[in-house]
Order: C-alpha cells, then sequence, then structure tokens
C-alpha cells in the first residue's frame, strides 16, 4: 500500500461492500435499482416530450429533474459496479476530479430545481390567474438556466479546491465516489476553510432552498384548506404532497450529512446515506410523479394508445 501511494496520484475507493457473497447480492440489487431508475426517468423525460398535454411548465422542470437523476445515476454506480466486479479499486486523479464534479453539479442543481417547482406550485395554486404571467416559457428556462449554471460554477469550485489540496496520507477514500468531504481526512493539511466553505456552500444551495420550500407549502397548504372545490382541494393536495414526498427523500440525508461537524460523521453512515440521495431518491422520484399523479397516469394511456394503434 505504501509503494503505491508514493508512486501513483490516483485514489482508491474502498466501495459500499464487502467482496463476499452478501455483497454480491446487494451490488446485484443495486443494479437492479439502477435499471429500474433508468428506466423510469427515461420514459418520464419521453413521456414528457411526447404528450402535448404535459407541455406545462410544472412539467417541463419535472423533465429537467429526471435528466439530472439520469446523470445522478451515471456519475456514481457504474464505476462502483465496475470496481467491485473487477476487483480494482482505483480511479485516477482526473477521473476522480470529474466523477467530483458532476456529482456536486447534479446535488446544487438539483436542490434550485426542486425549488423552482414549488415556486411553480405556489403560484398555481396560490395566485392563478398570474400564473401565465410568472410562469412563463421565458421565465421557467431561466430558472432552469440558473439550476445548471449556478450548479456548475459551485461545483467547479470545490472540485478545483479539492484536487488541489496536498494528500500526503493514504489515498484510500472511504466511499464509494469521489465525495469532497470522504477526501478531507486524507489532507495533510488544516482544512477547516474549506469545511467552513462546504457549510457555507450546503447552506446556500440546500437549506435555504429547502426553507423557501417549506415557506411556499405552507402558504400553499394554507390556500388548499379554504378551497371550496373538494375536487381542486384533492387534486392541488395531491400534486403538493407528491413534490413533498420527493423533496424530503432528497433534502433530509443531504443536510444531515453535509452539515454535521467532521467529529460527529462516520464514512460507513455517509455511505449509507449516500445510497439514498445517489441511487433510490432518483428510482424513487419517477415512481411517486406518475402513480401519484392523474396527468402522468392519462399521458401514459394516451402514448400507449398511439402505439397500440399504430401496429
Amino acid at each position: 500500500m505504501e509503494k503505491w501511494n508514493q508512486t501513483s496520484n490516483d485514489f482508491i475507493l474502498l466501495g459500499l461492500f464487502l467482496p463476499n457473497q452478501t455483497g454480491r447480492l446487494l451490488l446485484l440489487l443495486i443494479i437492479l435499482v439502477f435499471f429500474l431508475a433508468s428506466l423510469g426517468n427515461s420514459a418520464m423525460i419521453y413521456l414528457i416530450r411526447l404528450d402535448p398535454w404535459l407541455h406545462t411548465p410544472m412539467y417541463f422542470l419535472l423533465s429537467q429533474l429526471s435528466l439530472m437523476d439520469l446523470m445522478y445515476l451515471s456519475t456514481t454506480v457504474p464505476k462502483m459496479v465496475f470496481n467491485f466486479l473487477s476487483g480494482q479499486k482505483g480511479i485516477s486523479y482526473l477521473g476522480c476530479g470529474v466523477q467530483s464534479f458532476f456529482f456536486l453539479t447534479m446535488a446544487c442543481s438539483e436542490g434550485l430545481l426542486l425549488a423552482s417547482m414549488a415556486y411553480d406550485r405556489y403560484v398555481a395554486i396560490c395566485h392563478p390567474l398570474h400564473y401565465c404571467i410568472r410562469m412563463s416559457k421565458r421565465m421557467c428556462m431561466k430558472m432552469i438556466m440558473g439550476s445548471w449554471i449556478l450548479g456548475s460554477i459551485n461545483s467547479l469550485a470545490h472540485t478545483v479546491y479539492a484536487l488541489h489540496i496536498p494528500y500526503c496520507q493514504s489515498r484510500a477514500i472511504d466511499h464509494f465516489f469521489c465525495d469532497v468531504p470522504a477526501m478531507l481526512p486524507l489532507a495533510c493539511m488544516d482544512t477547516w476553510v474549506y469545511e467552513y466553505m462546504v457549510f457555507v456552500s450546503t447552506s446556500l444551495f440546500l437549506l435555504l432552498p429547502f426553507l423557501g420550500i417549506t415557506a411556499s407549502y405552507g402558504r400553499v397548504l394554507f390556500a388548499v384548506y379554504h378551497m371550496r372545490s373538494k375536487d381542486g382541494r384533492k387534486k392541488a393536495f395531491t400534486t403538493c404532497s407528491t413534490h413533498l414526498t420527493v423533496v424530503t427523500f432528497y433534502y433530509a440525508p443531504f443536510v444531515y450529512t453535509y452539515l454535521r461537524p467532521r467529529n460527529l460523521r462516520s464514512p460507513a453512515e455517509d455511505k449509507i446515506l449516500a445510497v439514498f440521495y445517489t441511487i433510490l431518491t432518483p428510482m424513487l422520484n419517477p415512481i411517486i410523479y406518475s402513480l401519484r399523479n392523474k396527468e402522468v397516469l392519462g399521458a401514459m394511456t394516451r402514448v400507449l394508445g398511439i402505439f397500440s394503434s399504430t401496429k
């Protein structure tokens, strides 16, 4: 191990599972989840693109969420599976940087996108007469581009800094992907300044949007409660509860992981929590949005009807 550390700038990913029978069974489960999530998110993107009834700001934002989830999965799972099956745990210096950049970009961009989706529901329910103005196609594009650009800039800053930290200890990262906080214990310099930057970044891109979402849905639920129409109240509540479920699954493990001080964190716990926001949430999102949304179910029926009639 020492010889490897002295002659290589690459990193070692210790992985998620031990190389035993239990580990192989769990990996098989991860591969199944990966294929289900990829299929579900790809189908959601295709469905929204194909069905004219879903060409609205809400579903355009949802298609971007599915795209981000696809990239999330592709950033972490294939490398983890390859390393486990091949027995090779190494990842190149450049590969680690690329993986870290895309992971952080998706993490920050998705946090901002979920806030945009909450704002969309707030305007639709609390200010329906102004919806076409406040959530115009141009505004929707600005929200999406802003999420991607801000997420990319923040990710680039963190990745460049992390790769320029001198690593003089073992280069074995106790994680299944290049997560920057998991790399910090390997540094041979005091990283408290950078840890403070991580705290500020997490607050700006995850905690503040989460608080904004909570405030928006507080107003929304208040408005829903005072609706006269039972059908309208039921539809609004279903839509909002769907989004709140997705938000909770995404934000809770993320905020808990990144806002804790290093001395309160453990690698095993961090890896388990990472499974939630990198693998399980991308699988659950299309399921939650399809099974609890009559418009999506109706679109599926129409699209399947089109395909069956062309045969």
